[in-house]
């Protein structure tokens, strides 16, 4: 089993205010000041970055952050060698109450396979039973 044990996640410092150009230009920083070659190697994207579901179910990020899409964003992390990761959650929503991956994972997994993500960071928030609708954790 892998554990990261150096990388960058946007959430602390930026909360909901993420875009591709904050990504970019934090893994071209990251890769100019020699973090990457320290170890440093993952970029992940958190919460705030889906606009919701197309009509087959797929989620879309929010073109006014991410104007090339995801997947561009992906492969410039992955020219300056580096790895991308991205956030979702195995409940109805995250925890910033964006679309979660319940009753979507694979239309989730196929979405993060496609653009490029190297690693998903998922949590439970607002996880739900299939049978009821009781909420089971909640987030700060």
């Amino acid at each position: 089993m892998h554990y990261l044990t150096k990388n960058q996640d946007n959430w602390n410092a930026f909360g909901c205010d993420v875009s591709a150009e904050l990504l970019l230009t934090t893994a071209t920083a990251m890769a100019n000041l020699g973090l990457r070659d320290l170890g440093y190697q993952y970029v992940i994207l958190d919460d705030c970055w889906s606009e919701g579901r197309n009509a087959t179910g797929y989620l879309e990020a929010i073109p006014a952050k991410f104007p090339d899409g995801m997947k561009s964003v992906a492969d410039e992390i992955h020219a300056l060698d580096m790895k991308f990761g991205m956030y979702s959650s195995a409940g109805i929503f995250t925890c910033a109450r964006y679309p979660g991956s319940l009753g979507h994972e694979t239309e989730d997994a196929q979405y993060f396979a496609e653009v490029g993500a190297d690693y998903l960071k998922c949590k439970y928030s607002f996880h739900m039973v299939h049978r009821g609708n009781r909420f089971l954790t909640r987030c700060r």
